[in-house]
């Protein structure tokens, strides 16, 4: 395993990492989440990620309980939650980036979690209704009284974040270090473009999630729909709509045959591509199987694999590098 700072912080973060979105709590059994955490820790990997809404808060609870079965040295992992979406309740209390909820949902992601602390806390999303000053002002509190040590935010524009950062310095207070956003073959603009000057001026990191789109570039979906994947579960339609088009299945079919070309999966070359960008601070994988754990895992040693010609071939059958501003 290879470990990268995470942005200008001075936490490392395992270049690959173990979510829970979808499968702890809801698709898999907690045997299969124990075996699926387990292999990854002796594999190298440190971090875990997670969030109060996954599975309304059972994801959590599978992940604590393992956590504390295992009993492994507390320094050697990175456990993170994300606020926002509430377990599922509808109260205007219960939801959001007020003080209120952000203070009470730590609270409770702490004690699913069975931790002391959280080592990554996000915003899971921009709240339109709190003032960043409230929300920036209630992770640093948080912060300072030892219940979370970096905090970053979940599908945040660069403006948002940056106002963040703007706030917190001119208030001398603890600023986001990371953000988590989609990013894959066919999800691009955020971190190639939108978040480039981040980069440079607030030393921002990544933690990226759905590096196959969702399964689409695990080459399962080339034939007829198979059964059990995420694409298929009730309630995921609109993430069914956004992946399965005919343009994109095309442009698989093309990548699995320039995969098998370089004697690897579709899995494993979609992957490696994730890691070839710099500003990619760790992969989150996600997996209902061990197999599928144990393939996408072995993808950091594929890196060499992509060299520029390689890339230039994925980028010619993409065809949709994102255009950055040129002024």
């Amino acid at each position: 395993m290879e470990y990268k700072r995470l942005g200008k912080s001075g936490l490392q973060v395992s270049r690959l990492s173990l979510g829970s979105w979808l499968t702890f709590g809801k698709l898999v059994d907690d045997k299969v989440s124990e075996s699926l955490m387990h292999y990854a820790y002796n594999e190298g990997v440190n971090f875990f990620d997670n969030a109060e809404i996954y599975a309304r808060g059972q994801s959590e609870t599978v992940m604590g309980k393992i956590l504390k079965k295992s009993n492994w040295s507390r320094d050697s992992y990175v456990v993170s939650s994300k606020v926002f979406f509430g377990t599922g309740g509808q109260l205007p209390t219960q939801k959001g980036l007020n003080r209120k909820h952000v203070v009470e949902a730590c609270h409770q992601a702490l004690n699913r979690l069975q931790v002391d602390y959280l080592d990554l806390y996000f915003c899971h999303r921009p709240d339109k209704q709190t003032s960043i000053e409230e929300t920036v002002w209630t992770m640093h509190n948080l912060i300072v009284q030892g219940k979370i040590l970096y905090w970053g935010t979940s599908e945040w524009s660069a403006q948002e974040i940056m106002e963040a950062h703007m706030f917190a310095k001119q208030n001398h207070l603890i600023g986001p270090v990371v953000e988590q956003p989609e990013y894959n073959m066919f999800a691009r603009q955020k971190v190639e473009v939108e978040f480039d000057q981040l980069y440079k001026t607030v030393g921002l990191g990544t933690t990226i999630w759905s590096p196959l789109a969702s399964g689409l570039l695990s080459d399962k979906y080339l034939s007829k729909f198979p059964k059990n994947t995420r694409l298929g579960v009730e309630g995921l339609e609109w993430l069914r709509e956004k992946n399965l088009t005919e343009e994109k299945i095309n442009k698989v079919r093309s990548l699995d045959d320039l995969a098998k070309e370089l004697g690897l999966s579709l899995p494993k070359m979609s992957l490696a591509w994730c890691l070839k960008n710099e500003h990619v601070s760790t992969v989150i994988l996600g997996a209902s199987k061990l197999s599928q754990l144990e393939e996408n895992l072995s993808s950091l040693v594929e890196l060499n694999r992509l060299d520029a010609n390689v890339m230039e071939k994925i980028e010619a059958i993409l065809d949709n590098k994102p255009e950055k501003p040129t002024f």
